[in-house]
């Protein structure tokens, strides 16, 4: 009785959203309701899984990636023009081959410290202030979404999905730290930053926008009040995902746990159409070896950059920048396949 409706919650948890417009635009309150209701269930019908150590967890966990996208978001309010203006000088200075190189590589590895979402915002800007084709600014989003994406789940204070990660791994046997995913991600993660700002580099740009062709534009402003209210929205969507891994934890450990190295990395493409965070708090556990993690991580990171859902920088960009899920998937799937292909070959070595 107990499995079965956790079965269910996670069916709803990853359908709904994609599915039901109210869902997607309230998913932080949904997600968070699901979270209670799970661990309720296990609470009632299972193990005794309520106390004061969860709920202090779930008050706690949120603070430091809330904190930094609160700081950073205020920063880009307040020097909006300013960034602006730099940007289209290095543009100018660097020509637009180098200067995407060197835009996506840097988004990637700050991303960690600036947050995944501060980054894409970052991106927008960008993206905005520059007068090249739409073809190639959507491609350069679309590079730059998964540099990001791979860069901040270095740090927990990167994006959700490592925030939760190491929330999940925090006790025996990993006793995991803020540098812990830097650590054992580090070596597949900033390689694959480098190849993507290598691939943005070989795409070639029109001189201006093509004829009868617009480049992308932010749709909408920042506001201030819009940096709280997002700020908020985030705070509650790690509480929500901390109820929703400790409340998927008989599931984990019944049917996820003993699967291999390989069929956890390319399971996790789903990530593509499904938020990896919340498939990171329905996977991830300490009774994992290390080998595994990685795998689902890796899965998760990549896949995540294939089509607009997948991962948060895809759909902030998407949503201000109006790219359609068609135009996305054009560029993001083929990309986001073989480097799949690459990263598989790369876990087969290591592993033999």
């Amino acid at each position: 009785m107990l499995e079965l409706s956790l079965i269910a919650i996670v069916l709803v948890v990853l359908v709904l959203p994609m599915s039901v417009n109210f869902v997607e635009r309230n998913l932080e309150a949904f997600l968070f309701l699901m979270g209670v209701l799970s661990v309720s269930l296990v609470h009632f019908l299972g193990e005794p899984l309520w106390s004061l150590r969860l709920v202090r967890e779930s008050l706690v966990e949120p603070v430091m990636i809330t904190a930094a996208v609160l700081v950073v978001g205020l920063l880009v309010f307040r020097f909006k023009n300013t960034i602006t203006g730099v940007i289209v000088r290095v543009e100018r200075a660097l020509g637009s081959k180098l200067f995407c190189f060197v835009l996506v590589i840097a988004l990637g590895i700050l991303s960690s410290v600036i947050t995944a979402i501060m980054a894409a915002i970052i991106l927008v800007e960008v993206v905005s202030a520059l007068k090249l084709d739409k073809d190639f600014e959507t491609k350069l989003v679309v590079f730059g979404c998964f540099s990001i994406g791979l860069g901040a789940a270095l740090t927990p204070i990167g994006e959700p999905l490592s925030t939760i990660c190491i929330a999940k791994l925090r006790g025996e046997p990993y006793h995991a730290d803020f540098f812990f995913l830097l650590r054992h991600l580090g070596l597949f993660v900033i390689p694959g930053i480098i190849a993507t700002g290598i691939v943005s580099y070989l795409v070639e740009p029109s001189v201006g926008p093509v004829a009868g062709q617009e480049g992308l534009a932010g749709k909408t402003s920042e506001t201030f009040t819009g940096i709280f209210v997002r700020a908020g929205k985030v705070y509650l969507f790690i509480m929500a995902l901390i109820f929703l891994g400790a409340g998927f934890k008989p599931i984990i450990d019944r049917y996820v746990i003993s699967l291999p190295v390989q069929a956890l990395y390319w399971i996790n493409t789903v990530s593509a159409v499904m938020d990896n965070a919340t498939l990171t708090a329905a996977e991830i556990s300490p009774k994992m070896s290390l080998a595994q993690i990685q795998a689902v991580l890796m899965g998760l990171l990549i896949a995540g950059g294939m089509l607009i859902p997948g991962n948060i920088p895809n759909i902030v960009c998407a949503g201000k920048l109006g790219i359609r899920s068609r135009d996305w998937a054009r560029i993001g799937v083929p990309f986001g396949f073989v480097i799949m292909v690459v990263y598989f070959i790369v876990f087969e070595i290591a592993n033999l």
